[in-house]
């Protein structure tokens, strides 16, 4: 099977987009993101293109793309739009795929329909990013308990930020979920320090092993 990960969050902001292009660099792998809000700056395939030297042929078009940098069903309200979750479906690659999403699960992508809810219809296992530094406990736990509450497949949780032992421990004893290794805060986000930092903290092999 070829591989393919969702990657979620916490909440927005934690370096999800920095993750996100790390894997789909490391794997070989095409990057899609659904939906995109805000485009005066840099985009989150843009930003992945460049962290993870992926070429423009495995950056897939959003299925949208909103004006606002705002929780999605604000954006597309202000666009003129509504987010038909029929066009949410993900491209058939011929190599592994990472999706990102926006913020956190429960995103609204409408005023009836969150992000977790398209995460559970598709049924590809979810790495989920999460910080380090206080808060994470609460907001990893609740984040897991929202997955397993909709049947979302789980693949392991990706730190990110200084170590803190204890923090991750407890995330992972009462979590039930494994650490797929942590994301160390960079001084310089550029794509040969990422690339370097996911070599040096994730097992490849452990993302890639789903191909057997």
């Amino acid at each position: 099977m070829t591989p393919r990960f969702v990657i979620t969050g916490t909440d927005t902001g934690i370096g999800k987009t920095v993750f996100s292009a790390a894997l789909a660099g490391a794997l070989n792998g095409s990057y899609w993101k659904p939906v995109q809000s805000g485009l005066d700056d840099e985009t989150d395939s843009e930003a992945v293109a460049r962290l993870g030297d992926v070429p423009p042929e495995r950056i897939l078009a959003e299925a949208y793309r909103l004006s606002t940098p705002a929780s999605p069903h604000l954006s597309a309200r202000l666009d003129g739009v509504a987010i038909d979750p029929s066009r949410l479906v993900p491209p058939e690659t011929n190599g592994p795929l990472v999706i990102e999403g926006a913020g956190g699960l429960l995103v609204p992508l409408s005023d009836e329909l969150v992000f977790a809810d398209i995460f559970a219809r598709w049924q590809i296992p979810v790495i989920l990013c999460a910080r380090t530094s206080l808060g994470a406990i609460n907001h990893t736990l609740l984040s897991l308990e929202a997955m397993r509450h909709r049947g979302i497949p789980t693949f392991g949780v990706a730190f990110i930020g200084e170590e803190n032992l204890e923090t991750q421990r407890i995330i992972v004893d009462m979590g039930g979920v494994r650490s797929l290794g942590r994301l160390p805060t960079l001084p310089s986000v550029k794509s040969e320090a990422v690339r370097q930092a996911f070599k040096d903290n994730f097992d490849l092999a452990s993302f890639a092993g789903m191909l057997e």
